[in-house]
């Protein structure tokens, strides 16, 4: 009994040190990076809606009243058409008007320009010429003793 009691006290000694060391073991393991989830399917992509057929244009209508109400918006049609080629000529001459004066007035901007550049000019030099008259003729005299 004594022997019996002995083993299994060292055997539960040694397993708990084994239990001790698997333990720690586990917890110094690096973590797993978690897991990338299945991609979930899309959703099914909407079907356009089949298209109508044209409905016939005049119905009822014989042939030869087809054919002349065609012929009347035709010619409703090409009189729109020149009307709006017109407006657009139109608007090509105004526009080539206004280059023109945005033309001129360049022109008019560039020579104030330099107009007054040369009145910048002509007034630096007036200043020059009245500095050296101060100095040399009026403060000249007072400074020499």
């Amino acid at each position: 009994m004594e022997t019996s009691f002995i083993f299994s006290l060292a055997v539960i000694l040694l397993s708990a040190s084994f239990l001790q060391f698997t333990l720690a073991f586990e917890t110094e393991q690096e973590p797993r990076p978690p897991e990338i989830p299945e991609p979930s399917p899309g959703p099914e992509p909407i079907q356009l809606p089949d298209p109508e057929p044209t409905p016939e244009p005049f119905p009822g209508d014989t042939e030869s009243e087809k054919i002349q109400r065609l012929t009347e918006e035709n010619d409703k049609l090409k009189q729109q058409n020149t009307n709006l080629q017109g407006q657009i000529s139109t608007l090509k001459n105004e526009r080539l008007g206004l280059q023109t004066e945005i033309s001129e007035l360049n022109n008019a901007i560039k020579n104030l320009k330099e107009i007054t550049m040369e009145q910048v000019r002509v007034i630096m030099d007036l200043v020059n010429r009245l500095k050296d008259v101060l100095f040399e003729k009026i403060f000249s005299p007072t400074t020499t003793f």
